[in-house]
């Protein structure tokens, strides 16, 4: 076992018994980073000064016997979060110098933790994709199979995982960004219930879905992450004043699975599905009925709405959202243009890329006079009917387990001309976001040595729950073992 493959709680272990200091630590990622970097494309700006810096600091709390769980552990921030003197680019150009003057939430709490940050991960842009192919800088790499995607749109967040560029690291998920790539890289990926992690310097894509997610190598490393996270803020209103349990204690109290009720969605089994895929998932099911749970069928009836239904609502959202984006305040300006009107067509012209453009053009015809209700207010009925089968199914369930995606990563460049087909890699991962739902990624296997996800879905605010089931499943498997071939 390398430095740069351990888990976040081996290496708290070694930092606290004195048997590796936090800037040993993170040199031996640094190290990684520069011997695989290229093969991969993880990151878009890398802080190595400021990590070795943040590394001594939290040397010095682990020697005067202050440090926590996470203090001195290499992290990896996905470029859509505002990190103070750090640029952050949404992966695109029309931000490409920005730099924030203040810390998302999440990346303050962080830094309070003692995390050491180690750069800035490749995105889809604005977080718009599911292959991380739409950055406006390069694309990355799964490391399992580096002419394949890693999915996105938290891509080089799961690759930093993945390859030993960072222990963890934080991603967006707002259809499926964190859980798709955790499934196509085989890294723990978690999506917090809507509501349970503050939005605050997270630059917004659908803010009605957006939500701060980990990733980790194991299910307690994501649990430590989620805990650090989480959290009341009164500055994001979608925020929800809830305690947030101590759920990575908790599992060791988790022998098994008895007594749990899981129902398996028969809407998540579809035609066109690759035959291996659901072959590895459903003999995770097995695995999970041998580890005492009692799972049964169970039907989300307006599943098959769901892709409609988000490619409406998110694009409007995004058309409101993106249109601070005007050459004016801050981000990319044309310094040729002659008027306010011209600076604006050419800014957002040079500045966005194809697939933002092109949710912004669907969402502002959904928001448009005499549109309005044929589509944005149906769609948000038909939100609602898909939020109420998930809240029947959960009054018989404590959990339902699902795909992740309904292949492994494809070819890049396999998908990227044919919106649609790029769009249903997500059909397995939009219901529980319009639900406003947790939802965990655990790895359950591997087609053609390419690893499959299990998709672990709870109760809103019961993340303790889908941990549960995660962990369990988790400790009767070595999937999580396995190391891409880099």
């Amino acid at each position: 076992m390398y430095t740069y493959n351990m888990t976040i709680e081996e290496a708290h272990q070694r930092l606290q018994k004195r048997e590796l200091s936090a800037v040993e630590l993170v040199q031996a990622v640094l190290e990684r980073l520069a011997a695989v970097e290229d093969r991969v494309k993880a990151f878009i700006t890398v802080t190595p000064d400021m990590a070795l810096a943040q590394a001594r600091q939290a040397d010095a709390a682990l020697a005067a016997g202050k440090g926590g769980p996470l203090t001195g552990i290499p992290i990896a921030i996905k470029d859509v979060l505002c990190t103070k003197g750090v640029r952050t680019t949404c992966g695109s150009r029309i931000l490409e110098s920005f730099i924030p003057p203040y810390d998302a939430t999440v990346v303050e709490r962080l830094r309070q933790a003692g995390v050491v940050m180690i750069g800035k991960t490749n995105m889809d842009e604005f977080a718009m994709g599911s292959s991380t192919e739409n950055s406006a800088y390069f694309l990355s790499r799964n490391p399992w199979d580096t002419s394949r995607v890693p999915g996105g749109s938290s891509g080089g967040s799961a690759v930093a995982v993945a390859a030993g560029e960072a222990l963890c690291s934080l991603g967006s998920d707002t259809g499926g960004s964190v859980r798709l790539p955790a499934s196509f890289c085989n890294v723990v990926g978690l999506k917090p219930s809507y509501g349970r992690v503050s939005r605050y310097g997270l630059v917004a894509f659908a803010s009605s879905l957006d939500q701060v997610g980990p990733f980790a190598r194991t299910v307690r490393d994501c649990a430590l992450l989620f805990q650090a996270i989480a959290g009341y803020d009164p500055r994001d209103s979608t925020s929800m004043n809830l305690s947030v349990p101590d759920i990575a204690t908790s599992l060791d109290d988790v022998p098994d699975l008895k007594g749990m009720r899981i129902g398996v969605p028969q809407e998540y089994f579809v035609k066109g599905m690759d035959e291996n895929v659901e072959a590895t998932v459903r003999a995770a099911l097995n695995q999970l009925a041998h580890l005492g749970a009692t799972l049964d069928e169970v039907s989300l009836p307006h599943t098959k709405y769901a892709l409609p239904v988000y490619y409406l609502i998110a694009p409007a959202e995004a058309s409101a959202n993106l249109a601070r984006y005007d050459g004016v305040k801050y981000g990319m300006s044309a310094p040729d243009a002659k008027s306010v009107a011209e600076n604006y067509g050419l800014t957002r012209g040079r500045g966005f890329g194809p697939e933002v453009k092109r949710r912004i053009m669907l969402g502002t015809y959904a928001l448009s006079a005499g549109y309005y209700d044929a589509y944005y207010l149906k769609a948000q009925k038909v939100r609602t009917l898909i939020k109420d089968d998930f809240d029947k199914a959960f009054q018989q369930f404590d959990a339902l387990v699902a795909p992740v995606a309904p292949t492994v990563a494809f070819k890049i460049g396999e998908k990227i001309d044919d919106p649609l087909t790029m769009y249903l890699s997500d059909i397995f991962t939009l219901g529980p976001s319009l639900a406003g739902i947790p939802g965990i990624s655990v790895p359950c296997g591997f087609v053609d040595n390419l690893p499959v996800g299990l998709q672990i879905l709870g109760r809103a605010f019961d993340e303790p729950t889908v941990f549960k089931v995660a962990y369990a499943y988790e400790r009767s498997s070595e999937w999580h073992k396995r190391l891409p071939p880099l």
